[in-house]
């Protein structure tokens, strides 16, 4: 009996970490030191006036991180995310708002948006936004209804 129950924790602790591993593999980035400046990324213009800058991941694809701009008054309406999404506010103010309230997302703040709430997002009337984004799947806004 112990030894079919130390038999069944090394083939589960060997399962994990053959999971954790090829997920690793799979995104390439956990042996690589990663250094980006927001001011000098290389930003891609998107057609809607936002313009973002990969720094890991695909956004297309998967689980991503990069900086994203939205110009000054930027509106993007209600609409969620399928997956969750974390920002850093780097310069300007990333504007949110909910069924809960109002947020600014300046310089050094943090949001998290499960994935699936419905949200208002924007970029400051002045300034517009330059924020990190990281989502744990690929990148999509669906319009609320």
């Amino acid at each position: 009996m112990k030894r079919s129950l130390l038999i069944a924790g090394v083939a589960a602790a060997l399962m994990v970490a053959w999971s954790v591993g090829r997920v690793q593999g799979k995104e390439g980035q956990a042996e690589k030191v990663i250094f980006v400046s927001a001011n000098q990324a290389n930003y891609t213009a998107m057609d809607n006036g936002v313009s973002m800058a990969a720094l890991w991941g695909d956004a297309n694809t998967g689980p991503h991180g990069t900086f994203t701009k939205f110009p000054a008054g930027y509106d993007a309406g209600m609409h969620t995310h399928t997956s969750d999404v974390w920002i850093v506010g780097v310069k300007g103010a990333y504007l949110y708002k909910d069924d809960a309230g109002e947020k600014r997302v300046g310089p050094g703040d943090f949001l998290r948006v499960p994935g699936g709430h419905k949200h208002w997002s924007g970029g400051d009337k002045k300034e517009g936004a330059v924020f990190y984004e990281e989502a744990s799947g690929k990148f999509d806004l669906i319009p609320a209804k």
